[in-house]
C-alpha cells in the first residue's frame, strides 16, 4: 500500500519489542532497564530514509542522534533537552519536532510510556 495512516492515540502495546534502549544505543540514566518498542512504516534502519513508530517505557536516558529526525508524538508525553544548548521542550500527544543528526539529548518519559512516529534521514 502506498498510503499509510499516522494514527494518534498508538501504545507501545502495539509495537514490536527492540529490547533495552542500551541496546539500540541509548544511555539509560534513570528509571533501571528502559524499554524501546517500534514498528517500521517504511524502509529499515539500514536504508537513507525510514520511518517508523518508536516508543520506551518510564525511564531518563541520553541519546546522540544518529541520523536526523521529524518526529509528531502520537501517545504520552517526554521532555527532550539539546545537551548542546541546554533548551528543554516539553512534548504532548499531537506536538512534532525536528532534530539534526548528531544532537546529543536528554528525554524523560513523563508517565508510564511514550509513543512517536518518525521520519528518518540518515
Amino acid at each position: 500500500m502506498g498510503l499509510i495512516e499516522i494514527r494518534k492515540g498508538v501504545a507501545i502495546s502495539e509495537l514490536d519489542s527492540w529490547g533495552s534502549l542500551a541496546g539500540i544505543g541509548g544511555e539509560i540514566l534513570e528509571g533501571g532497564d528502559v524499554q524501546a518498542f517500534g514498528k517500521f512504516t517504511h524502509g529499515s534502519p539500514t536504508e537513507p530514509i525510514s520511518a517508523a513508530y518508536f516508543g520506551t517505557s518510564k525511564g531518563k536516558f541520553r541519546l546522540v542522534y544518529p541520523f536526523s529526525e521529524q518526529a509528531t508524538l502520537v501517545s504520552g508525553e517526554v521532555r527532550i533537552t539539546d545537551e548542546s544548548t541546554g533548551e528543554t521542550r516539553h512534548f504532548k500527544s499531537g506536538d512534532s519536532w525536528f532534530v539534526k543528526k548528531g544532537t546529543p539529548t536528554v528525554w524523560e518519559v513523563v508517565g508510564d510510556s511514550f509513543t512517536k512516529h518518525y521520519l528518518a534521514f540518515v
